[in-house]
């Protein structure tokens, strides 16, 4: 009996231990799920674009319900002649702006790289603008950047530097300031068409406003400053977020460039793909924007993320198999 009970006690203790380490298993897997895959939503964002050809449209609803000739002679009078745009599959050109891509292959076998280039003037930089992920300011809020781009009415659209997947940053979009926490070398956009790179725990997100930034992005490195190449890419971490590593070998990329302001370069390298594309190191990267002629350039994030979109179709072939990736943002342009 005395035996029956000590292996009872055993029992229930191994019984014990198994469910204290299930419970803690369960806990750290909700923590990682709650973490990086259950969307929290802190701001909806209003799709101005969207408000203002809805108010458009409204109002063209009224004027079509007046009924006689004045009606159709006052909306003649009133309304501005419509740009007329011309495009083909890598060419867009209006009256406020123009993009040219250019697919580049170099090397050859293993050492094939393969990248988009996006030629970009705008009349104003009001133009090149930046949208959330389902509208919406968060954590794990993902869509493909075809499908942000597309909500989004854009000709062009670029994935943006996924804020999403770090809680760290200054992140400040269409001139407004989502999340401050200072950590990196970030980059912005101004109104007045120019880019810079900023040391974030050095330059407050007031003075960056007061200065007319619109759009600020935390992944980085900075890759050209004044025209020359920024730095030594020899070890670079963007955060140290579950999964990160050192970012500076051969990837695929996403970087965005001034060559003067309101004249931009876009640069996306598909990349992980034998024979196709093996992608560019950080500083293959860096001297990549210099011969293109940017003053200012910046990594955002890459990998699977990369992606370019024009006129309705995915440019690239992301990771060398045609599948995006869910990505929070995206830099677009729009008429």
């Amino acid at each position: 009996e005395r035996f029956a009970m000590k292996k009872m006690r055993k029992r229930t203790k191994v019984i014990l231990i198994i469910a204290i380490i299930i419970a803690i298993l369960g806990g750290i897997a909700y923590k990682l799920a709650d973490r990086y895959l259950i969307e929290h939503v802190e701001v909806v964002v209003q799709d101005n674009h969207s408000v203002d050809s809805q108010a458009a449209s409204d109002s063209n609803s009224d004027s079509d319900s007046v009924s006689g000739s004045v009606s159709s002679q006052t909306q003649t009078q009133d309304q501005a002649p419509t740009s007329q745009a011309e495009s083909d599959d890598w060419n867009y050109k209006s009256d406020t702006q123009s993009v040219s891509i250019k697919k580049v292959q170099t090397g050859s076998g293993d050492d094939t790289i393969t990248y988009y280039v996006a030629d970009v003037v705008l009349q104003d930089a009001s133009s090149l603008l930046t949208a959330f992920a389902k509208d919406s300011f968060g954590t794990n809020i993902v869509q493909n950047t075809s499908t942000i781009a597309e909500n989004h009415d854009a000709i062009f659209a670029i994935n943006g530097d996924y804020y999403g997947f770090r809680d760290s940053g200054v992140v400040i979009r269409n001139g407004e300031l989502y999340r401050d926490e200072p950590a990196r070398e970030g980059f912005a956009t101004l109104s007045d068409g120019s880019m810079m790179s900023y040391d974030e725990e050095q330059v407050s997100s007031s003075e960056l406003l007061a200065q007319g930034v619109t759009n600020t992005f935390s992944f980085g490195p900075a890759l050209v400053k004044n025209g020359e190449i920024a730095g030594d890419f020899s070890s670079v971490k963007i955060d140290t977020n579950f999964g990160n590593r050192s970012i500076q070998n051969a990837n695929p990329r996403t970087g965005i460039g001034m060559i003067a302001p309101n004249h931009y370069v876009f640069v996306v390298v598909d990349g992980r793909s034998s024979g196709y594309s093996r992608g560019m190191t950080l500083d293959e990267f860096a001297q990549l924007f210099v011969d293109l002629g940017a003053t200012e350039a910046y990594n955002l994030d890459g990998g699977g993320s990369s992606t370019m979109y024009f006129m309705g179709r995915v440019v690239n072939d992301p990771l060398g198999k045609g599948d995006e990736r869910g990505v929070s943002d995206i830099i677009y342009l729009t008429e």
